[in-house]
């Protein structure tokens, strides 16, 4: 417990630092977050009018899409507003930007994963939770699945960045596929699990595990369901342990960029 709140203290050390940072230059700041907030937005609208012609969708109705875009943005923005080097793992290692965060006493990857955040996930996280208090109206039960959905989802996406990143250790410069491979689970996040079947279903709990993020929270909050809702913690945290175990099995292929500098 004891290294739990010390880990803890650290991850809002971090959070507190790069906040204060960002403020630094305030407008640009503010600016990518109001930005992504109206993306986000822009999808809101486009299933809003779907949803008016056409009610319901193989079983989902308009309140379930709009829940499981509020568990994906929320969770995503999280991730990345916490833990924003993780969604450029691939860059730093295969450009040899990783030396320097091998200087700090302790392990690399909470280090490296909390020493940036990207701003524009701030909107994603406050469309996520606006969306779905304001919108959906939960009661206390669903509020409070929904908390957790939030949060094992980001465990998810970090622990996904972390697997995809790690690509550079073992195959050299993997920033394209690593992209490629982030993007499509962001994408099958975003869209109702009815539309998928078969192979593609199965890949979606696997490869690109959206599953975990989007469809069996909304599984669980149908019914208040407590085997989906612990199926949907326990994906997360399986592939959080996966990254993490991914990033530093390849941490021992890494060869040093020859950069001299340490951050501050």
């Amino acid at each position: 417990m004891k290294k739990l709140i010390n880990w803890l203290q650290l991850a809002a050390a971090y959070v507190k630092l790069n906040f204060r940072s960002h403020l630094e230059y305030r407008g640009a700041f503010i600016s990518q977050v109001v930005a992504m907030a109206v993306n986000d937005s822009c999808w809101i609208v486009f299933w809003t009018l779907f949803f008016t012609r056409f009610p319901v969708l193989h079983g989902w109705t308009q309140k379930d899409v709009l829940t499981m875009w509020a568990i994906s943005a929320s969770g995503f923005g999280l991730a990345v507003t916490v833990a924003g080097n993780t969604f450029q793992l691939a860059r730093v290692v295969g450009r040899g930007e990783l030396d320097s965060w091998l200087l700090y006493p302790r392990a690399v990857l909470p280090h490296l994963a909390l020493g940036r955040m990207v701003p524009s996930g701030l909107g994603d996280a406050i469309f996520g939770y606006v969306l779905f208090f304001a919108f959906v109206r939960p009661d206390w039960q669903h509020m409070l699945l929904f908390l957790v959905f939030s949060l094992s989802s980001a465990l998810l996406f970090i622990g996904f960045f972390a697997i995809a990143g790690s690509l550079s250790f073992f195959i050299g410069n993997a920033e394209v596929l690593a992209e490629q491979w982030i993007f499509s689970l962001i994408t099958f996040s975003t869209y109702p699990s009815p539309l998928f079947d078969g192979v593609v279903k199965i890949l979606l709990f696997t490869i690109i595990p959206a599953g975990f993020v989007s469809y069996l929270p909304i599984d669980a909050l149908q019914g208040l369901s407590l085997k989906y809702a612990s199926l949907s913690v326990l994906g997360s945290a399986a592939f959080l342990a996966i990254g993490v175990s991914v990033f530093y099995l390849g941490l021992r292929r890494y060869e040093s960029g020859n950069l001299i500098g340490m951050r501050g």
